[in-house]
């Protein structure tokens, strides 16, 4: 006797049935226990801030050949070291170590990397309360600590 409840009063056992089969999706468990949220070193915020601790260069995958300009940053809520990108040609020049900056996802699927970038999930956005994006092009200055 395995099908479904009907009848008049069996909204209750439905209901139940429902929430119960639903543990069986991938997704809503992983939301349920709050798993991406607890490994996420941003926890579920759309932006971080954090102090640069060195620049590195990442070797982008295959087939392409390139060194992606990144920052090693210490993130200021909660102490966790994470890889940041760089985006913009010259962008490493920018900045230095101990800057202030702040992160957000760089948009790949379901939060994770992007294109050939191999484990980096963020990009740098802004340095000092200034764009980068600016900084960049020259319309704005670096300012002085």
């Amino acid at each position: 006797m395995g099908s479904k409840t009907t009848g008049e009063f069996a909204a209750r056992k439905l209901v139940e049935r429902r929430k119960q089969f639903r543990w069986s999706d991938m997704y809503y468990k992983r939301r349920m226990l709050r798993l991406d949220v607890k490994s996420d070193p941003l926890t579920g915020s759309p932006m971080g801030r954090g102090i640069v601790l060195e620049k590195v260069g990442v070797e982008s995958k295959q087939p392409n050949s390139a060194i992606r300009k990144c920052v090693r940053t210490q993130l200021i809520k909660n102490g966790r070291v994470i890889t940041a990108f760089l985006p913009g040609d010259g962008a490493l020049n920018v900045v230095d170590e101990h800057d202030e900056v702040i992160l957000e996802g760089i948009g790949g699927s379901r939060g994770r990397s992007m294109g050939d970038i191999p484990g980096v999930r963020w990009r740098v956005v802004t340095i000092n309360g200034v764009s980068l994006k600016q900084l960049v092009l020259g319309k704005k200055e670096k300012p002085m600590r």
